[in-house]
Parts: C-alpha cells; structure tokens; sequence
C-alpha cells in the first residue's frame, strides 16, 4: 500500500459489498476508475468479476497489480491494471462493461467536500451514471439528497457503527428513484429500502426505552421506516432518537433502557454522580450545545460505578436520561 491509498482504501467488507452489488445485477466485467491501491478491484476479482483497473499514479498503479495478483487463480476473474486518467478512459474491447469509480476526494490540502473538486469530476461521473450502463460511483456519507441524480438509487452504508459511504448505483439490481441504509456485518448486509412517500413520525413522549438510529438510517432519511418497526415515536422534531414502550431488536438502531430521568443541571448531575458513587460516565448527547468530554470533567466524577447519560432536546427542554444498553443476544 501507499499512506494516501490505504487512507483511501475501501474497507474490505464493504469492497465485498459492492462486488455482491455487481454481481445481483448480472455484471460479469468492470472497469474499476480511480482503483487506488486496489481495494475494490481485489473484490471484484475474488467474486469471479473480470476487472479493468484504471489509476493514473504510476507507482499507485503498481500496487494495485500486485495486490491483485495475490487475488488471482481458478475460478476468480482477470484483471488488468492500465495507467490512464480515468476521466477519458474508456475499454478497447467493445462487450459489455460496468462501472465503478472511487472519485479521490482530497487534495495537497487535504480532503475536499465540493462535488466539483473531485477527481474525476462530478461532470464525468454523471456520464458515467447515464451511459445505459450497470454503475456504481462511491461518494462520501455526508452527500446532500439534493445532489443525487434523478432515477439513480443511493445507498448509506455503515460497519461497526460508523457510516463509512454513500454509493450511487443505476442498472442491474439498483431501485431507480429510491435511497437505502444498509448495515454490514458478520451476519450479511441488511437493508431500509425507501421509495415515495413516507409516513410522518410523531412526537412523543420519552417511554421505557429509547432507540439511537445507525447514521446509515438517519442519513438516508429513513427514520420513518425505522419508527414504524419499532412503535416509536420521537422525542423531538429534529432530534434522531426514537422512543417506544417495547424492546424490538434491531440492527438498524442501539436500544437503551430508560432508568430515570434527571434535570439538565450540572449542579444536580454532580450530586446525583455522587450519591451512586459513580466514577465512570458516558455521556451521549443530540440537540444539545456541549462537548461530552468537558462536561465530564466539570462533573469529575469519583466513584466504583458507571452510568451513561443520553442528554436531549425535547420539546419541553434539555433533559437528562440515565440509561443501560440493551444487549441484543
């Protein structure tokens, strides 16, 4: 690897991911644009795709063919590594390919945000997403809802808590028009479809339990599906916690139990510490204008006990929830 390609590099389940993506579309070739050291492609060939891997730094380039031919053998796909500048790339052969590009999102600065400043280009891209062909294009999770194309599909996908993409997709198995949150694990891949129109989620009050949606759900905007699976209501309008009376297990949302509920007052949460002799805390907070860690230090906690504290708007003001978590067996 090179420091800036493995800072880049698709996280291998996630690489795998979009290789099953490929194939329920019925993709049997692909040219891999902006490859980088590989991460994607070595994916794609393990799934028997055959790949053109596309980079334009030589010494880049050569990393990826040599990930890749740790990847080769019976029964997995052909590759070949070109360097070329993936904005005027186009293969020699003229059966069917798809696409996939990994658009480099940094600069000498660091990493950029602005479609226009990606490489290649946000231009190049949509031609890619409009050729007729099956294709895919790996964006970061914080992409607007209205910059996505019109009869594209766009995924939010997370792994291990952390929501890592959002991948545009058209052709094959892609749903034109809807968006996606799926969660990866060692279970396999689940997934929130969304298409039309959504139900609206009321506001309620904070009940038994209180649900932390996964970043894929909330960025996809697909809390009204969520909510509705779990009975739950929000606790404010614009604040991504979920409230029901049950416990329903989910993969798309942490559970915590409500134990008490407390005044957002730093005076009476030092107290409360305190009394249970509670010297471990984590604090959660939405909504509300503080920074967990010095919080905790002005609470200095001092004691052989936990707690964790979800802090939230609601309608009628900040308030305090000491919870548990609810392990999903």
């Amino acid at each position: 690897f090179t420091r800036d390609g493995l800072e880049q590099a698709t996280r291998p389940v996630v690489a795998a991911h979009h290789a099953a993506r490929l194939l329920a579309g019925g993709v049997e070739r692909v040219v891999d644009l902006g490859c980088g050291i590989g991460a994607d492609a070595m994916a794609f060939l393990a799934a028997g795709i055959d790949v053109e891997a596309v980079e334009l730094d030589p010494a880049t380039a050569q990393v990826a063919a040599a990930n890749l031919s740790t990847v080769a053998g019976p029964g997995r796909g052909t590759y070949a590594v070109e360097v070329a500048d993936a904005e005027t790339f186009r293969p020699v052969s003229r059966e069917p390919w798809a696409w996939f590009a990994d658009p480099a999102r940094r600069d000498r600065t660091g990493r950029v945000w602005r479609l226009a400043d990606f490489s290649p280009r946000w231009e190049v891209l949509l031609e890619l997403l409009g050729s007729g062909r099956v294709a895919g294009v790996k964006l970061g999770p914080g992409l607007p809802h209205t910059d996505i194309p019109a009869g594209v599909e766009a995924e939010w996908v997370s792994h291990a808590g952390t929501t890592l993409e959002a991948a545009l997709w058209v052709g094959g198995s892609a749903v034109p028009g809807a968006r996606r949150a799926t969660v990866l694990s060692d279970a396999g891949p689940v997934s929130l479809l969304l298409t039309g129109d959504l139900p609206t989620v009321e506001v309620g009050p904070i009940r038994r339990f209180v649900y932390e949606p996964d970043g894929a759900v909330i960025r996809s905007g697909a809390i009204p599906l969520l909510a509705e699976a779990l009975s739950g209501t929000l606790v404010e309008a614009k604040i991504a916690y979920l409230t029901s009376d049950r416990f329903v297990p989910s993969p798309f949302a942490r559970a915590y139990e409500v134990l008490e509920r407390l005044p957002y007052n730093e005076r009476r949460l030092r107290d409360w510490l305190r009394r249970g002799d509670i010297g471990t805390v984590e604090i959660k907070q939405r909504g509300i204008d503080l920074d967990p860690a010095q919080l905790r230090r002005r609470l200095a906690p001092r004691g052989s006990g936990s707690a964790t504290l979800l802090i939230t708007r609601t309608p009628q003001g900040a308030t305090v929830l000491v919870v548990r978590r609810v392990a999903v067996l």
